[in-house]
C-alpha cells in the first residue's frame, strides 16, 4: 500500500517468523442483517486471527482490515478475538494486537459493543499472566482505545495512526473546539504528551520489528523467566568511561544514559516511553545475558525530579517487571520531588506514592545505585533499602541526606550570620554529602569505584538469581491509583 502502510495480512506475515502464521476463522462473516448489511458480507468480516511464532516461540495474533467496512468491530470480529485471547492465556503466550479500527460497527448497536466488553474482560484476566502487545496501525476510535490501554505496551506509526475516544467531529459538537485527528490523537501527542503510548515508529515495518525486539527482554508468561541469551560481553568489563560521567559540581546535570547503557551487556540499552517524562528514564537491559529492567532518575531534565508524569511512568513499568519475573535496578540521582501549585493540585501526593508501592510490593530482585543526590522521600521511594531493596551501592559522589546543605541550614539556622550559615553549610555537607553515613547504619552495602559498576551489578543479580519471596495473602492491594 501507499505511504509505506501494509495491509493487515502483510503486517501479520512481516511480524511473524517466516511460514509460521496459521489462520483462524477465516471463513467467519457478520450476521447483522440490518441496514443493507446483509449483502456486505466478507470471509473473516475484517479480522484477521492465530497464532505464529516469533524467533521461535509461541504467540497470538490479531490483526485489523481498515479496508473492510473502517476496520468496525462487528460481533463476528469480537468472537475470532476472543478465541485467540482465551487461547493465548491457556497456553502462556504472547497476544498482539494489530489495531486499525473505527470503533463499534454502527449497524449492529449492542452487539458490537457487547463485543468489546467480551475484549476487555479477557484483557484485565490476562493482565499480569500474559504480556500484552497492541500496535496502532491507524486510525482507532472509540472502544478500539480501551482494549490497547490495558495491554502491557503501545506502539504507534508517525503521522498513520490515531487514538481518540471521540473524534474530531465529536469534539466540535460538544465543546466547540476545531481540531484535528492529529492533534487530538496523534503518535506525537500520545508519545510526548498524555503518555498513553510507549514507542513511536516511522513506519509499519519499524513497529513490527520493534515488537519482536520487544519481546526478546520479556518472557511468554508469568511462570517463566525471560529469555537468555549466550555471554557476549565481558561479565568483568571494567567500565573506566564511567569515572567522568557525574559531574564534579552537585548542580551540573548530566545523561543518566551515559552510565546506564555502558554497564549493559554490548552496551546496549532499549529505552521505553523514551519521549514522555523524560526527568525519569525506563528501559531493557542484559547483563551476562539476562534481561534487567533499568528504572533511573534523568538528572538532564528537570533537574531528576520525580513529577506527576514521571511517578505514573515508573510505577506501571516497575509493575510490569514484577508481575513478569524481570529484575529491577534502580539508579538514583533526585533531589526530590518537584514542587508547585500545578503539582500539589494535580495529585503529585497520590501520584508518588505509586512508585513507593509499586517497589514495596515487587518481589523480584531489586537492586539500587545512588550516583549522586538521594533527598528526602525521593530518596525513599527510589528502592531504598527500607522498602525492600536487596543491595544498594552508591558512588563516593552519592549524597544522601532530607535535602541539601544550603536548604537543610537555612532552616536550621535561619537566624544566624552569613559567615555562620556557611560554617554550618560546609558541616552539613560533610557529614550528610557522602554516602558514608548511610553506609554506617547499614542502609549502604558498598561504597564501589564507577569503573566496577557493571561487576558489582552483574554480581549482585547473580546472588539475587534465587531469591524466593512472596507477599502477605490478599486478594490484591489497592495502589492509589
Amino acid at each position: 500500500m501507499s505511504q509505506n502502510k501494509l495491509t493487515a495480512r502483510e503486517r501479520i506475515e512481516s511480524l511473524l517468523d517466516r511460514n509460521t502464521f496459521v489462520e483462524l476463522d477465516k471463513h467467519v462473516v457478520h450476521r447483522c442483517n440490518d441496514f443493507g448489511m446483509a449483502e456486505k458480507k466478507i470471509e473473516g468480516d475484517g479480522v484477521i486471527s492465530g497464532y505464529g511464532k516469533i524467533d521461535g516461540r509461541n504467540v497470538f495474533v490479531y490483526g485489523f482490515d481498515f479496508s473492510v467496512m473502517g476496520g468496525s468491530l462487528s460481533a463476528a470480529n469480537a468472537q475470532k478475538i476472543a478465541k485467540v485471547q482465551d487461547l493465548a492465556l491457556k497456553n502462556g503466550a504472547p497476544i498482539i494486537g494489530l489495531n486499525d479500527s473505527g470503533g463499534a460497527r454502527i449497524q449492529e448497536g449492542v452487539e458490537s459493543l457487547t463485543g468489546f466488553a467480551h475484549i476487555f474482560k479477557r484483557n484485565v484476566m490476562a493482565s499480569g499472566v500474559i504480556p500484552q502487545i497492541s500496535a496502532i496501525m491507524g486510525p482507532c476510535a472509540g472502544g478500539s482505545c480501551y482494549s490497547p490501554a490495558l495491554t502491557d505496551f503501545i506502539l504507534m506509526v508517525k503521522d498513520q495512526s490515531q487514538m481518540f475516544v471521540t473524534g474530531p467531529n465529536v469534539v466540535k459538537e460538544v465543546t466547540n473546539e476545531d481540531v484535528d485527528k492529529e492533534t487530538l490523537g496523534g503518535a506525537s501527542v500520545h508519545n510526548t504528551v498524555s503518555g498513553v503510548s510507549h514507542f513511536i515508529c516511522n513506519d509499519d515495518e519499524e513497529v513490527l520489528m520493534t515488537i519482536r525486539e520487544l519481546l526478546g527482554f520479556i518472557p511468554s508468561n508469568n511462570m517463566e523467566d525471560a529469555p537468555s541469551y549466550p555471554i557476549t560481553d565481558e561479565v568483568n568489563r571494567v567500565c573506566h568511561e564511567l569515572d567522568n560521567v557525574v559531574p564534579i559540581d552537585p548542580n551540573v546535570p548530566y545523561d543518566i544514559r551515559d552510565i546506564i547503557a555502558p554497564i549493559c551487556d554490548q552496551q546496549y540499552f532499549f529505552e521505553v516511553q523514551s519521549e514522555f517524562a523524560k526527568n525519569i528514564v525506563i528501559g531493557f537491559g542484559r547483563m551476562a545475558g539476562r534481561s534487567v529492567g533499568f528504572v533511573a532518575n534523568q538528572p538532564n531534565f528537570l533537574a531528576g525530579s520525580l513529577d506527576i508524569d514521571a511517578s505514573d511512568k515508573a510505577a506501571r513499568f516497575i509493575r510490569f517487571c514484577d508481575c513478569f519475573n524481570i529484575p529491577l535496578i534502580a539508579i538514583e540521582d533526585v533531589p526530590g520531588f518537584l514542587p508547585g501549585v500545578s503539582q500539589e493540585h494535580g495529585g503529585i501526593i497520590r501520584h508518588g506514592a505509586k512508585i513507593v508501592y509499586a517497589f514495596a510490593e515487587s518481589t523480584v530482585p531489586k537492586i539500587t545505585l545512588i550516583t549522586r543526590k538521594a533527598y528526602g522521600g525521593a530518596y525513599i521511594v527510589m528502592n531504598s533499602k527500607c522498602i525492600g531493596a536487596d543491595i544498594n551501592f552508591a558512588y563516593p559522589t552519592a549524597e544522601i541526606a532530607v535535602m541539601g546543605a544550603e536548604g537543610a541550614c537555612n532552616i536550621l539556622y535561619r537566624k544566624a550570620t552569613t559567615e555562620e550559615r556557611k560554617e554550618k553549610i560546609e558541616e552539613y555537607r560533610k557529614k550528610f554529602a557522602t554516602p558514608t553515613r548511610a553506609a554506617e547504619l547499614g542502609y549502604i552495602d558498598e561504597i564501589i569505584a564507577p569503573c566496577d559498576t557493571r561487576i558489582r551489578l552483574i554480581q549482585a543479580l547473580d546472588m539475587t538469581r534465587n531469591k524466593n519471596e512472596s507477599n502477605p495473602p490478599k486478594k490484591h492491594g489497592n495502589i492509589p491509583l
